[in-house]
């Protein structure tokens, strides 16, 4: 299938833009989060609020990313070929994770020694092991992500490839295809799709309830639940896009699945283990309900969002084309900068929520001027997004890839 569409596909790039956009404010609550130190800072203000919202916001944005990513390359491949499309990737997802790791790394690292100086006067001098930089111990830091992704690129390839060779009429796609489209048109996809998370977390000795999905930042080699949540999210992804037509069907039961989201967050919350952010269950009937629970309510999540999307976010929109477009480098950039702010106004006597949204608005800010100043009109606004806008270019309507 060869997509010919004109028309950029507005209500994806909307979600996707807020999926990378909520990182922000998703990284901005562990300071705030009660309990012990969670995070290489932690304000004198903390509240549950922050706890919830960290929990909340876990729980499917990167679901919703994965998806959208898998949809997308899929149609670059079909669109630019084999060739194309190693290229492509090569250059907007490997390439800048190559470029911009580094210089990420080392503002992690420069904030780390300071809230250390900060903190104890001075480094101590028995300092604790750094990484090894191995496949097992490598910290991707926030980029894990372009790395995941790369990964699946190359499963993906390898499943075409494999599939190809055993089914060279496309039997195996054809019979998949009206599994996928009853899973989005009769809305049982989230039934579906939490069953292989559901056995991931089941069958893993150790994992932190409140964190949900372990994010598989520390290592070149994902965990499993990991690897089966975005893994499946960014299959089913690719396997919407050979019907292209299903992302309209979203949009059917947008609100039944949002409300669905909502009632089993509210009941994940319940069964969370009381405490510290960092405990786990002692009750076995907990446990398993929440393997239920948890992975029902990321995929009722993601069935909403984007069907709400498709629903009201269709149409073309200069304001959230420009912060899909810079929602890239945003999230590229913005560790550092949000992790410097959190230990500069740590003993600010401000409540909570005035830090919070100060932490959030002050990364935001610089990331969007540099953005415009630095990448959107230069050689990277091309590595990030596929083109360098000309300093008055006229509005673009034609479909672009995004970095999905």
């Amino acid at each position: 299938m060869t997509d010919t569409s004109p028309e950029r596909l507005h209500a994806l790039d909307a979600v996707r833009g807020f999926a990378l956009l909520l990182g922000v404010a998703f990284h901005a609550t562990l300071s705030f989060l009660p309990g012990p130190q969670a995070w290489i800072v932690m304000d004198e203000q903390r509240s549950p609020a922050m706890a919830i919202t960290f929990f909340t916001l876990h729980m499917f944005r990167m679901t919703v990313f994965f998806l959208i990513a898998g949809f997308f390359a899929r149609m670059l491949l079909e669109r630019r070929g084999l060739k194309g499309f190693v290229f492509d990737r090569l250059k907007r997802i490997a390439g800048p994770l190559a470029m911009f790791w580094p210089i990420v790394f080392s503002g992690i690292i420069a904030v780390l020694v300071w809230v250390t100086i900060d903190t104890l006067g001075a480094l101590p001098k028995d300092p604790p092991k750094g990484p090894a930089f191995t496949p097992t111990d490598f910290p991707l830091t926030h980029l894990w992500f372009l790395w995941v992704l790369l990964v699946f690129y190359v499963g993906a390839l390898i499943l075409r490839g494999l599939g190809r060779l055993v089914d060279r009429k496309g039997l195996i796609g054809r019979m998949l295809d009206p599994v996928v489209a009853m899973m989005v048109r009769w809305s049982v996809g989230p039934l579906v799709l939490a069953v292989p998370i559901g056995l991931a977390f089941y069958f893993t000795a150790k994992w932190i309830p409140w964190a949900g999905v372990p994010t598989p930042d520390q290592s070149l080699i994902p965990n499993a639940i990991a690897a089966t949540a975005y893994g499946l999210a960014f299959g089913f992804g690719w396997l919407i896009q050979r019907q292209q037509d299903l992302i309209t069907a979203f949009a059917r039961h947008w609100l039944h699945h949002l409300v669905t989201a909502v009632i089993l967050t509210v009941i994940g919350l319940y069964l969370l283990p009381k405490g510290s952010i960092g405990a786990t269950f002692e009750a076995e009937w907990m446990r398993g309900a929440y393997c239920v629970v948890y992975p029902l309510a990321i995929w009722s999540w993601t069935f909403g969002l984007i069907g709400a999307a498709v629903r009201f976010l269709s149409g073309h929109s200069p304001v959230r084309r420009y912060l899909a477009d810079a929602s890239y480098w945003i999230y590229i950039v913005h560790l550092p900068i949000l992790m410097a702010l959190q230990v500069a106004i740590r003993d600010v006597p401000l409540l909570w929520f005035a830090k919070y949204a100060l932490v959030i608005a002050g990364t935001v800010a610089p990331a969007l001027i540099t953005y415009e100043l630095l990448v959107r009109h230069t050689f990277i606004g091309r590595l990030l997004n596929g083109r360098r806008v000309p300093w008055r270019a006229k509005p673009q309507t034609n479909m672009q890839e995004g970095i999905a």
